[in-house]
């Protein structure tokens, strides 16, 4: 037997074929969430970038509605900072307009801070777990189908009556395949997981300074609303 693509494909079993088919489909998601989420979190970067010094800016200059308008602008909506200071800012407002005292104006504003930040860390995770899922099962499910591989690669053995060293290798290169597959789709799995989770510690990071930041903004002096 020819060690071809071809040959061995033809060769394989219908359940090592699916199983084959189902880990093309695996490192197709991966790839395509590893993609989606590099284009999204440069987005975030660039627009928090962009947003910081405006918003300190105009927080310095007591201009709380029109530091709102701009966190909230359609022009800035995946920045991890802007949604954050917004909830911050809209609540602190709110309060003010009520007549809360500072005190309780500010623990208000923190738990805001907190809502808001918890919202964005989810929308940061976002296919991450899906990364996980395939980086750790992808190998059992190549493994998988090796097994029924090498039954089908030894029933063929047993009806045929063949035998010899040869059609052993033949049969367990065969099943081999979906092994070697599921290891290939695993480890850019695990590479993009482990290097999104690193970004988003350090965007939660960012968010919970930026929170502390507003908190002691307000804690320092009143501001007009």
């Amino acid at each position: 037997m020819q060690f071809t693509l071809t040959e061995l494909w033809s060769s394989m079993g219908l359940i090592a074929k699916g199983v084959f088919i189902s880990l093309v489909i695996l490192s197709i998601w991966t790839l395509a969430v590893g993609i989606e989420r590099f284009l999204y979190y440069s987005s975030v970067k660039k627009q928090s970038k962009k947003l910081a010094p405006k918003l300190t800016n105009l927080l310095k200059e007591g201009k709380l509605d029109e530091a709102i308008a701009l966190a909230t602008n359609k022009n800035f909506r995946k920045s991890h900072l802007g949604k954050v200071v917004a909830a911050a800012l809209q609540e602190y407002q709110h309060q003010a307009e009520l007549g809360v005292p500072m005190e309780k104006r500010l623990a208000s504003t923190q738990r805001a801070i907190e809502r808001a930040t918890v919202k964005v860390n989810k929308e940061l995770k976002r296919g991450l777990n899906a990364l996980a899922t395939i980086g750790s099962t992808a190998p059992f499910i190549g493994l998988f189908g090796t097994v029924f591989g090498i039954i089908n690669a030894f029933h063929s053995m047993a009806v045929t009556g063949a035998g010899g060293i040869g059609t052993v290798a033949a049969g367990i290169a065969e099943a081999l395949i979906t092994t070697g597959t599921g290891i290939f789709v695993a480890i850019p799995a695990v590479w993009f997981y482990n290097f999104y989770l690193a970004q988003v510690e350090v965007l939660t990071a960012e968010m919970s300074n930026a929170g502390s930041e507003i908190i002691d903004f307000f804690s320092s002096k009143e501001v007009q609303v």
